[in-house]
Parts: C-alpha cells; sequence; structure tokens
C-alpha cells in the first residue's frame, strides 16, 4: 500500500512515525532513531506530512522539504483532540497523521534559518533582560534588609549603591560590602550583554529593508521590527490583519452562547515576547499623544480611545492598530503613510 500521509511525534532520539494510506488505513506506525530519519524519509515517496510546532519541528521541516515532501506544522493544542486514548508516542503520531488531513486546520508556517537565528537573538536578550532584573531586585531586597531603601529602577542602583558602599556612616560590614561589589560587577555583566545583544540586533535591522520599513510605524521601534518579521515571515500566509492580530492574542476572548455575545479580555495566545513589545510601544505613544497637542491622525485616534477607556485598553487597542498595519504594510509591499485612508469599495 502506498503511503500518502505521515505523522511524526518528534523527539530528542526516538521518533514516532505513523504513516497511512489515500483511504486513512494505517500502513505503519513505528519508532525510528534520529540516525534513522533522513535515510527513511529519503526512500519514501513524495507525501505529506505532519508535525507538532515544538522543539526542532522547523529544522525537520526544512529538511524533509528538501526532500520534496510537503511538510505541516500544527501547534500541539490543535492535536490534542485527535488523541484517542491514553497519551503515549503512538497515539500523539496517529493524531499528528488525522489533525493534518483536516480542511479547516491552521498550520504554522516553517521558518528560514534567517528567521531562527534572528529569534535566537531576541529569546537570549530576553533572559539577561529577566536575569538582569531579577539580580536588580536581589541587591534592593538585601540593602533592605539593613534599612537602605532604594528607589525602584536600576538606574538608581547603578547611582546609589555604590555611593552607600562608600559611606562609613550606615555601619555596613565589610563582609556585606565585598558581597555588593561582587553582586554589582555582576550586574555590569548582565547589562553589557544585554546591550551587546541589541547591537546585533539593530544591526540586523538596518540590513533589512522591510524591518525599516516597520519602524516608521509609530509605537514600533528596531528590536520590535526585527522579532515581527523573523515570527510573521511571509505575511501572505495570513488571510488578513485581524488574523495576525488574533495570532498575537491581541482579539478578545470570546464565551458567547445562544446567540448573545460575550467578550472578555484579549485572549493572550501566540507569541507572548512579540505581543508585550507592541503593547509597551502603544504605552509610549499614548504618553506623547497624551502629553502634547497633535492635529496627527494618530494623535486623534489615540485621544479619542483615551476619552472612552483607561490607558491600558488604550495601549492595547493600538497594539492590535499596529499588527494590522503591520500585515498590510509586509502582504501589499507598502510604504506606511501617517494619513493614509482607505478607499470605499
Amino acid at each position: 500500500m502506498k503511503v500518502t500521509t505521515i505523522g511524526i511525534d518528534l523527539a530528542k532520539n526516538v521518533f514516532q512515525v505513523n504513516g497511512v494510506d489515500e483511504h486513512g488505513r494505517a500502513v505503519f506506525n513505528k519508532p525510528l532513531k534520529r540516525n534513522q530519519m533522513a535515510v527513511f524519509f529519503a526512500n519514501l515517496p513524495a507525501c505529506l506530512i505532519g508535525m507538532e510546532a515544538c522543539g526542532s519541528a522547523h529544522h525537520w521541516a526544512r529538511k524533509l522539504q528538501g526532500m520534496g515532501h510537503n511538510v505541516r506544522l500544527i501547534a500541539p493544542q490543535f492535536v490534542k483532540p485527535y488523541v484517542k486514548t491514553n497519551k503515549n508516542d503512538a497515539a500523539d503520531a496517529a493524531a499528528i497523521c488525522e489533525a493534518v488531513t483536516r480542511p479547516s486546520m491552521r498550520f504554522v508556517p516553517v521558518k528560514n534559518v534567517e528567521q531562527q537565528s534572528v529569534l535566537a537573538l531576541h529569546r537570549v536578550r530576553q533572559g539577561f533582560v529577566k536575569a538582569r532584573t531579577a539580580q536588580a531586585n536581589q541587591i534592593r531586597g538585601l540593602l533592605a534588609e539593613f534599612g537602605l531603601v532604594i528607589p525602584q529602577g536600576i538606574g538608581h542602583i547603578r547611582q546609589r549603591v555604590p555611593q552607600l558602599l562608600e559611606d562609613a556612616s550606615n555601619e555596613l560590614p565589610g563582609m556585606f560590602r565585598q558581597l555588593m561589589d561582587r553582586l554589582l560587577e555582576h550586574l555590569k555583566e548582565l547589562d553589557h550583554q544585554v546591550q551587546e545583544l541589541e547591537a546585533q540586533i539593530v544591526a540586523w535591522h538596518r540590513q533589512s529593508d522591510l524591518s525599516r520599513k516597520l519602524e516608521q510605524i509609530p509605537g514600533i521601534g528596531p528590536i520590535t521590527a526585527c522579532a515581527l518579521l523573523a515570527s510573521l515571515g511571509d505575511a501572505r500566509h495570513f488571510k488578513d490583519g485581524r488574523q495576525v492580530a488574533a495570532w498575537l492574542g491581541l482579539v478578545p476572548r470570546q464565551h458567547s452562547s445562544g446567540g448573545k455575545q460575550n467578550l472578555l479580555g484579549i485572549s493572550k495566545r501566540g507569541d507572548t515576547y512579540v505581543r508585550t513589545l507592541l503593547i509597551h510601544g502603544g504605552r509610549a505613544v499614548i504618553y506623547h499623544a497624551h502629553n502634547k497637542e497633535s492635529d496627527s491622525a494618530q494623535c486623534r485616534w489615540v485621544n479619542g480611545v483615551l476619552l472612552r477607556r483607561n490607558k491600558n485598553v488604550a495601549a492595547v487597542a493600538l497594539a492590535n492598530k499596529n499588527a494590522r498595519i503591520v500585515w498590510a504594510l509586509l502582504a501589499h509591499d507598502r510604504s506606511y503613510e501617517p494619513g493614509y485612508t482607505p478607499q470605499a469599495a
């Protein structure tokens, strides 16, 4: 029997592979070791392959596409309803094989090597930022135990802690002063790592025409533009701008029944990092729009939202709007126009 569809349950060393024919009948469901994967699929006729969008999925998708197969990645939460029995590798592979054939299934675009490299920079930078914040909070907490309270903000720690350590009147033990010096050096090293990674991201941003095009949108800077471009890839994979906003979790959750609409807070699905960047960019725009009088269309729109809603809702609304603008610029290969108004159909 000819295999037409395959579901692969990815793992570190042992992969479970489930294959069915054109009538949906099972042909095989067997484990393969990592060194057997390439040989097995190279000798197989071109077919539809489904995998969960998890660790190493994009690597294997690119490799199998190079062998002529049609590879589709599925979000794990969409595979779960197709697991018929208890969870195990064989059941997971069979569920993936069935889910990939559904006509209404949503798929994750396969990322290329450059996209993954840029996103790796963002992930590592974000890890250093979290570590830097944790280190600053530890320094602030330890000093508070001795009655020395530092205002919030990393800048205050850099300025005030060295002064406190040099001040002999605060009766800090010598051992504690040495400990604070060690923690300050660690904080400086983390700060240095963050700055170096930001410089690499900005350098990539300057070399990319699409990324510099996104930077023209108010509320989107070099870091947000790079993260959006690397995460979205080909924007034409999305039907419209609202689908991009929903993919980022910037649209309301629904709990509707009986014809009655009940909209809740934003869904918060998708990439938390990119969504956070967009919302913080929206906060910056709101701050400047609220503190200055401008005749620009965006400032009027923002101030109109602020009259009806609070600043947090306005920031999310602006992030939603910017996500839609990003899709429009990338999908239609256009440049940002501040006073643009869509023409009537």
